[in-house]
Formats: C-alpha cells, structure tokens, sequence
C-alpha cells in the first residue's frame, strides 16, 4: 500500500533592503489563499503546509509552489521569505508574539525562551499503519535523526554573530522542557501516560507541547520529524522527507517489539543531536552502528546504503541518493552561509538565502572537506545540468531518475476537516491566490498539517 508523507515549512518574513527580521507575517498572510498557510508563535514567522503526497515529485512541486505563491504575496510590501534555521540579522526584542490567547500564555510561562524563539524548521509527517506501531518506530529511526539535521543545517548566525554551529537553531529549540530524544516506549498506552503526567506536573499546558525530534501525531496516523531546521532549498526537504520515510516503513515492518537496534541510550542520542548541530556536514557525526566519531559523508552514506532496499521498494532510491551525493557536494547551508558572508556579509548571506529560498541556483559545490575559500566559482549545479529540481515561471520541477509528468500545477492543501479550521483573516480575491485542487487519495489517512487548538506550537 502507498505510504504517503507531508511536509509543514517555515518561513522568516524578512526586509529586502535591509534584510533584517520583521514582524510582518501578516500582511504576507492577508495577501496569500485561505488554506495552506498560518501564523506561528512570532509575528515574523509564516508556515506553509503541503498536502499530502505519495510520489517525491509532486511533494516538490507542492513546495516549489508554495514558494512561489509566498514570494508573490511578500514582494510588493518590499519584503522576502527565507528558510532558514535562523536569519543572519535580527534584534532582541524586535519581534512580538502573535496576538493569540495560547500563544499570551507561553510567552508569560516561558518568557526569554519563548522570546528567542526566533527559529523556524522544517517537519514531516508519514503515514503509519495505527498509533502501537507508531510509538515503536519512534525509538527504531531515532539514532539515525541527527545525520538528517547534519543534512539541514542552515543556522550559523545569532542576532548578527557566528554561533559556531550548523545549526544554532537546535539549542535554542531545546531551550523547552519538552524537546530532545523521545526514548523508547512499549505502547501507545505508555507513551500517552507519559505525556499526561507531564501535563499534570504543570511543566506543560497540553500535549501539544510535546516537541520531541520525532513523536506520534495525537490527532492522525502518522509520525512526525521535528528535529530539522527550515531549508532554503526544497530539494533538500524531499530529500529529507524520503529519507524519513523509509526510516519510519523500515520501522514499522520490523518484527513487532524489535527496535531494530534503536534502543540508544538518552544521552547518547542527545551527544549526537549536539555534534550535528555544532559540525553540520563539514565535520564528524556519531556513527549509530559504531557509536564512534564519523565523517559526516560516512555517516550519511552508510545511512544511504541501509536504507537503499526500501528506497528502491518505495521507488525513491534514483532521487534521494542524487540528492544526498549533491547535497554533500554542496556542503550544509551553514557552510554556504558562512561562505557567502566571507564575501560580502551578512547581507550577502541574507541574499543567499532569499535566493535559495525563490528557487536560485548561483550556489555552487565545494569539497567535503575544504576550507572556506574551496571552490568559489559557481558552476552548473544539479537543476541546470538535470533540466531542473525547482523549476521557475511555472515550469514544473523534477527530481533526478524519474520521468517528467509531474503536472505543473500544486496538489490540494489538507483540507480543513483534516486537522485545521484554514486561515481566518484572509483577505479575499488575493493578488495572487494558489488555486485550489480536489484532495487526491494518496495513503490511508490524511495528515494533520493544519493545526488546530491542540496542535504544537511554536515549531
């Protein structure tokens, strides 16, 4: 039966001439349609939600569409959308929560922890034969999570400063009590228990505030990635969404109580959590087979290698592994990041960014190793020589080894009976509304990508 996988992406609002942070979701919002997008914990932050896909080629050309429609609704108010861990400037205290009961509660709980929270990530959501099965694949594909944040890592910069890290986003986001390796549980029975009683000590307000890497969705059969940042580039979205997905298939068809040796030890998976958010791919990751230091590539591969037969079974093997190998030719957005500033600052890093998220290619590769300056002249990248990863002016992308039939318009936003009550506040007769399509029977359930009071937030 087809496994079918979403994702929900966030985007920072930022100024395009002073490429800085700004509370502007929602004019962006009130120019966008009515479904697939919403607000989130800051007025700087909007989060596009796809539908829900089965081929790896429509779930990009949902993205890809989705951008488009974003940038579309953000230029003529001089202002951009980037995906992003974090943007490279921004000030303390320059952006408010948004207006919204719940949201008033935790930024009065948690204060400078929910002041931070000026991070977006990129989550993904595949289908799960029921809730049991769900709970047990979390703890099998945990070991392998950080080497899919090492892959997304695009958060070196703090409020104007180099972190140091891949992936600043990842310490700020385990700033919530609630975050971090999930463990391992028998049940849903126990892992629900669990949760209730960490709602009943108070350190919690319900269970959407569980925001562990990866966990059972309370609402539909699915299972969650959260751990990785937003990305500028789709293609590296799909790739992580394929890989996630063959992670969570391989899991669930385990014999029923095998981890498939994913019982790792708490602090184990948390030590590796942080060695790739400092390294990103431009360093060593824990090798979960051996538990020892890995070069990043190693790591991925080995994980490329493990999973290829389910790869091959869910016919993503051609798309994932060209874009895991184009991905470490690249090196993190991190990397790219800091490259870009190297040259011209962090405005330029801001560019950067803008353009990657629209679709740009003027990035090129650099070795795995090499040092900043490796590699400075831009050369064809994959969507030139390949005829096209995110196409532009409404040409329809695709993914390397599959046929282009992949339609140039964007499958159906979840529908609101499906998690969420769409966007309130929407203004009519949009300037540039996405047309809305009839939902398309991918998988056994629909995924809850709207969300509704008791969904998580922030991301």
């Amino acid at each position: 039966m087809p496994v079918s996988v979403g994702v929900e992406e966030e985007f920072h609002v930022v100024d395009v001439e002073s490429r800085m942070l700004v509370p502007r979701a929602r004019a962006v919002l009130d120019r966008l349609p009515e479904h697939g997008f919403t607000t989130e914990l800051q007025q700087s932050i909007v989060e596009a939600n796809s539908g829900v896909h089965v081929s790896l080629d429509a779930l990009h050309a949902d993205l890809a569409e989705s951008r488009r429609a974003l940038d579309a609704a953000a230029a003529p108010l001089g202002l951009a959308a980037v995906a992003a861990g974090t943007v490279p400037l921004a000030r303390a205290g320059s952006v408010d929560a948004t207006p919204d009961p719940r949201y008033r509660r935790m930024v009065e709980e948690y204060r400078t922890v929910a002041h931070e929270q000026l991070i977006c990530g990129a989550q993904v959501h595949v289908d799960v034969p029921d809730r049991d099965t769900a709970v047990r694949a979390m703890c099998a594909v945990s070991p392998w999570l950080p080497a899919l944040l090492a892959l997304s890592a695009s958060s070196p910069f703090w409020f104007g400063s180099d972190t140091g890290y891949a992936s600043w986003r990842t310490l700020l986001w385990q700033r919530w009590p609630t975050t971090g390796p999930a463990g391992c549980f028998g049940s849903a029975a126990e892992y629900d228990a669990a949760v209730a009683g960490l709602v009943r000590s108070g350190v919690i307000s319900d269970p959407g505030m569980v925001y562990y890497d990866v966990r059972p969705s309370a609402h539909q059969q699915t299972l969650e990635l959260r751990l990785c940042d937003a990305c500028p580039r789709a293609e590296t979205v799909v790739m992580i969404a394929g890989l996630f997905r063959a992670l969570v298939v391989d899991a669930c068809e385990a014999a029923p109580g095998d981890c498939g040796g994913g019982r790792g030890r708490h602090e184990g998976l948390r030590a590796a959590n942080w060695r790739a958010a400092r390294s990103g791919l431009e360093g060593d990751l824990i090798d979960p087979v051996s538990g020892t230091a890995a070069p990043a590539p190693q790591v991925v591969r080995s994980m490329l290698a493990r999973l290829r037969p389910r790869l091959e079974e869910l016919g993503d093997w051609d798309a994932v592994s060209e874009l895991a190998e184009d991905a470490l030719g690249r090196g993190s957005a991190a990397h790219r990041l800091r490259r870009a500033a190297d040259d011209g600052g962090l405005t330029a890093a801001v560019d950067l960014l803008v353009d990657e998220t629209r679709g740009g290619r003027a990035e090129g590769r650099r070795p795995h190793r090499g040092g900043p300056s490796a590699n400075r002249r831009p050369r064809r990248g994959l969507a030139v020589a390949r005829g096209g990863l995110l196409g532009s002016g409404g040409q329809a992308p695709v993914l390397p080894g599959r046929p282009a039939t992949v339609p140039a318009t964007v499958p159906a936003a979840v529908p609101a009976a499906a998690g969420g009550a769409g966007r309130p506040g929407t203004a009519a007769g949009g300037p540039h509304p996405r047309p809305k399509k009839p939902a398309l029977p991918l998988g056994r359930t629909v995924l809850p990508l709207h969300r509704d009071g008791q969904d998580p937030v922030p991301r």
